[in-house]
């Protein structure tokens, strides 16, 4: 019987050596010479207490914050010298955040939209767009409300689907159940899973709560600044 050839591994889409962060003149140290690396379509939680990195982490994969020291790439590409970060936010990433960040003045069909501002697409086809997100989350009945009329649980779906609305190669999610009730939190992650397997796309999330963690494929422990563990997931 012939053995099967063994397939060829994902892209590297991320790769983090020595990365270094300190903040205050020296005074705080974020990270502490951290190496990584996250291949195209993992979904990776990065786990550890408060403080230890993870968040700063994220905000630089997102170039949202530069490191101190180190080389950290995107596809070989220095994400520190990248000429224009905004566009690499914009083409390459989605962001969802636990404090939701949707505009209260705006309709849930509007604060999708904004991601797409600036684009090539027409008003109707934003328009299009950000509907079939809403759909995809379980909001198609929710178009034209308004942020204060809905749950923690609705306001995070439509901040996964503006953070989808580019069609982003990987979402980046820090702490996104933090301030839902467990049933809703479970929701979100189960909703983040599926448009995963989906779209194919990478999944890095930030969270404390390891039951979360627990339905990623890979768990990345962190503490003072350092990966002190990088493990495949009990439940894969």
């Amino acid at each position: 019987m012939p053995v099967a050839a063994t397939p060829p591994p994902a892209e590297l889409i991320y790769q983090a050596v020595g990365l270094k962060k300190q903040f205050d003149n020296g005074k705080v140290v974020a990270l502490r010479g951290l190496d990584l690396e996250i291949r195209q379509g993992e979904f990776v939680a990065i786990v550890g207490p408060s403080g230890c990195g993870k968040s700063t982490l994220l905000q630089m994969l997102g170039s949202l914050d530069k490191p101190s020291e180190g080389t950290l790439n995107y596809r070989g590409s220095s994400i520190p010298d990248l000429p224009d970060p905004a566009a690499y936010r914009a083409h390459e990433i989605g962001f969802v955040f636990q404090a939701f960040h949707l505009l209260p003045t705006f309709t849930v069909l509007e604060n999708v939209q904004i991601p797409m501002f600036g684009g090539n697409l027409s008003r109707a086809q934003r328009k299009a767009r950000a509907g079939e997100l809403l759909e995809s989350v379980g909001l198609g009945h929710r178009f034209n409300h308004y942020p204060s009329e809905l749950s923690g649980g609705e306001r995070q779906r439509v901040a996964i689907a503006r953070g989808l609305a580019n069609e982003p190669a990987v979402v980046l999610a820090d702490e996104p159940t933090g301030n839902l009730d467990s049933e809703s939190a479970l929701q979100i992650i189960d909703l983040l899973l599926d448009l995963h397997r989906k779209l194919g796309m990478t999944l890095v999330l930030v969270t404390h709560d390891l039951t979360v963690a627990g339905r990623a494929s890979r768990i990345i422990r962190m503490k003072d600044g350092r990966v002190i563990s990088d493990e495949v997931a009990p439940s894969h």
